[in-house]
């Protein structure tokens, strides 16, 4: 296998998503072909009913396409059972949703480490691996605050932690600046940036968000269910 083929992490090739709405038929997506590379910071971008948010939740194994393939490490999800796929979205894919998606009942610890328990790693890994996290997200002495007790920019720094234990393949952030402030906004995406240049984390975005746009390295606008541009920036923004 060549270095190129090494370097691509999500594969979409020809991807249809056809939803039924009572009598009406509707396209989300039509024949996507898209490739994201490992380590890649993209934002997917569009109006209201592109088919971003499809898109992304085609690549998280959370939807199934119509028609098409969709590739992870080079592994056909189409072609994988349910209980393969659950295993594929623990170990592999992180999460970063607009609400947060935290357990109430459950501490900041706990929350960043359920999927690490899930996975069934030793308690002391687990302890050595999520203290770190949450350090590096800035949240070092409030791991014991339950949800409640945290902001919405703090709940959202608990998720991206979360999201990361497991070193996924890619993590998938659907609007996660949607329901904060600005200057909270510009330092979650401080965060990801981080983890993104120092883990190698592949990060994509769907986002309306002009902050997470200017920091994003490459931008994959859609119209109408279909990949309308691609643009790739250098690392101050220009385009490549």
């Amino acid at each position: 296998m060549n270095n190129d083929t090494d370097a691509v992490i999500v594969k979409l090739e020809g991807v249809t998503r056809v939803f039924t709405q009572g009598k009406v038929e509707v396209r989300a997506l039509r024949g996507v072909d898209l490739e994201i590379q490992r380590g890649e910071f993209t934002a997917i971008i569009g109006p209201s009913g592109s088919g971003k948010t499809t898109t992304l939740n085609i690549i998280g194994a959370l939807d199934d396409p119509t028609a098409g393939r969709v590739l992870l490490e080079g592994r056909d999800l189409t072609k994988l059972g349910r209980g393969e796929l659950s295993r594929i979205r623990r170990d592999r894919i992180g999460f970063v949703f607009q609400a947060y998606n935290l357990i109430p009942v459950l501490t900041a610890y706990e929350n960043a480490e359920m999927v690490l328990a899930l996975k069934g790693a030793p308690k002391a890994e687990r302890q050595r691996k999520v203290m770190q996290l949450l350090a590096e997200v800035g949240l070092e002495g409030m791991e014991h605050r339950r949800p409640d007790e945290l902001s919405g920019g703090q709940q959202q720094r608990v998720a991206i932690a979360r999201a990361i234990a497991t070193n996924p393949a890619v993590v998938l952030a659907d609007e996660p600046t949607a329901n904060v402030d600005s200057e909270t906004a510009e330092r979650l995406l401080t965060i990801m940036e981080k983890l993104n240049r120092e883990h190698g984390a592949t990060f994509i975005f769907s986002t309306h968000d002009p902050r997470v746009m200017a920091r994003a390295r490459r931008i994959i606008h859609m119209v109408d269910g279909r990949v309308d541009r691609d643009e790739r920036r250098d690392q101050h923004g220009a385009p490549a």
